[in-house]
């Protein structure tokens, strides 16, 4: 049974789906896991019939902690300390910082088909739906400290109450320190060495803790979430999910304070990048945004669904792993397709990566083919692909057909090393032709004589010729096939080399050999 199928199974009752973001900076794709895997986790829920609803939520009351590098440090920099949602927004297309990256990200839920329902925590703060557990964490701050101490080690003094105040002098939450409660209003003050990224005013005072004068410290507002939005599953990443971490301190205070079970929970792990961790704020990794634009939306779902959720993913978009990620995927649309429309296990993932409830058969067209044919000059690439698909291409293929040659322009664009890009040589022959050995000559020229008897000029004939003149000569494939990437592509590697000479004319093919032939003649 597929990993989120079992937890569905496992359901007792109504279920509510929770995960959240602090939207600190532009969302890196890493975020993207989190979100996929919660809303596989709702959508198996409703396939097997259990009543269920998804939410997301945007963690705005937490402190701007730093100035990401694509944003102007002198103009964030005053805000430092200050609860997101209370930040300016980097342009004007939204009402502050926070709106300003979560609205990006949404962008892509839209995208990929997640639909969950999204609320903010300014709201919640705000209208007072937290005011109550504001008061029971107060009132058992002895109970939040014991939790800490037993779970994490980690010692509060005997005057921390869990809650940080919107300083009234100067705006910041990062700095405050609360270190009193009279059962309506709390002790704080703004301190200078609060954090070692921003300096508090110095300012203290009473003030009521309620209708969003401020905020619980996170491990605790985890707690409070789930009991006032009625959560019963909320998966974490590898970092908040470490023994003694940061979920099993609000498991701990949830036991402890609220004398109640927290929600199911698994951990998943994160996507690398080049095997880099990705951070929001500190611009490390690729955006969510940047692989959107790349990768169809039902491969990018695929790309965070065929790995088990507890398996690093390391996502780098080369050309071997961006390739093999399309040729996964297609293999999985064959067997379906073998399969009569039947579901198995493996075909889980593939049932789950797509936007709506049912899998939609089409031709695949080889996507490495692609970044191929839209490298060759003068050939048109519509054409092409009809010439090279054996059934008419319905709507819905011809569809999918331009979702990739979208995907294969960007990643030519932007992705493609120099040595991944195809640079053919159509109206002379490449200088490094004339660095071929009288072993790699000869099969130059016997290679040109058994094309002009290929039948059929396809890639899987031409490869076949090519393999087969290696073992006439007995010269291993190796060298030959350096020889023909010198002769077309003036480097020692390239693409298939029988799918490259059927992008190209018969004719052309073979005066081309002949001409490397007779350039290297002389060391024959």
């Amino acid at each position: 049974m597929f990993w989120a199928d079992k937890i569905a199974a496992d359901a007792q009752g109504f279920q509510v789906v929770n995960d959240s973001k602090t939207p600190s900076g532009r969302v890196h794709v890493g975020s993207l896991r989190g979100v996929v895997i919660h809303d596989i986790i709702y959508r198996a829920l409703k396939h097997a019939g259990k009543p269920v609803k998804f939410l997301y939520g945007v963690d705005d009351y937490d402190a701007l902690d730093t100035v990401p590098k694509y944003l102007d440090k002198e103009k964030f920099k005053p805000y430092l300390g200050f609860p997101l949602c209370n930040v300016p927004s980097p342009d004007e297309g939204a009402s502050d910082y926070a709106k300003y990256f979560i609205g990006e990200f949404f962008e892509i839920f839209e995208y990929l088909g997640v639909k969950p329902e999204t609320y903010f925590l300014r709201d919640l703060y705000r209208s007072g739906q937290l005011n109550s557990y504001i008061d029971t964490f107060l009132k058992n701050a002895h109970l939040v400290r014991e939790a800490y101490k037993e779970v994490s080690k980690a010692e509060r003094p005997d005057n921390w109450y869990p809650f940080q105040v919107i300083c009234e002098n100067c705006g910041k939450i990062a700095t405050t320190v609360t270190t009193d409660y009279n059962g309506s209003e709390v002790f704080y003050t703004c301190k200078p060495d609060g954090t070692n990224y921003t300096q508090g005013c110095g300012h203290s005072g009473w003030v009521s803790p309620f209708n969003g004068n401020g905020k619980l410290p996170w491990k605790v507002e985890w707690v409070a979430k789930w009991d006032v939005l009625g959560v019963t599953i909320e998966m974490a990443g590898k970092d908040h999910s470490q023994k003694g971490g940061s979920r099993d301190v609000a498991n701990a205070i949830s036991r402890k304070v609220l004398d109640k079970q927290p929600p199911f929970h698994s951990r998943y792990e994160f996507i690398l990048v080049n095997g880099t961790k990705m951070s929001s704020s500190k611009g490390v990794g690729s955006s969510a945004r940047e692989i959107a634009n790349l990768l169809p939306p039902e491969l990018l779902r695929f790309l965070m669904l065929r790995t088990q959720p507890k398996t690093v993913i390391n996502f780098s978009p080369n050309y071997d792993t961006i390739t093999r990620l399309f040729r996964d995927y297609d293999t999985l649309i064959n067997k379906y397709q073998d399969n009569n429309s039947e579901l198995n296990e493996e075909l889980m993932s593939l049932f789950y990566a797509q936007l709506g409830d049912e899998i939609k058969p089409f031709q695949p067209f080889d996507y490495s083919t692609l970044i191929s044919l839209l490298q060759i000059p003068r050939l048109n690439i519509q054409d092409e692909v009809v010439q090279r698909t054996a059934n008419s291409l319905t709507e819905y293929d011809q569809f999918i057909v331009n979702q990739r040659i979208n995907s294969a322009q960007k990643w030519l664009q932007d992705y493609a090393d120099e040595e991944e890009k195809l640079v053919l040589y159509l109206e002379q022959v490449p200088e490094k032709a004339n660095t071929l050995t009288p072993e790699q000559i000869n099969y130059v020229q016997k290679l040109a004589e058994n094309l002009e008897n290929a039948a059929n000029w396809e890639a899987e004939e031409l490869q076949t010729v090519i393999f087969s003149t290696t073992k006439e000569l007995q010269i291993p494939p190796a060298n030959a096939f350096k020889a023909l990437y010198l002769s077309f592509l003036n480097k020692e590697r390239g693409p298939k080399a029988g799918g490259l000479f059927s992008y190209l004319e018969k004719s052309f093919v073979i005066s081309r050999l002949q001409a490397v032939v007779n350039l290297n003649q002389s060391k024959v």
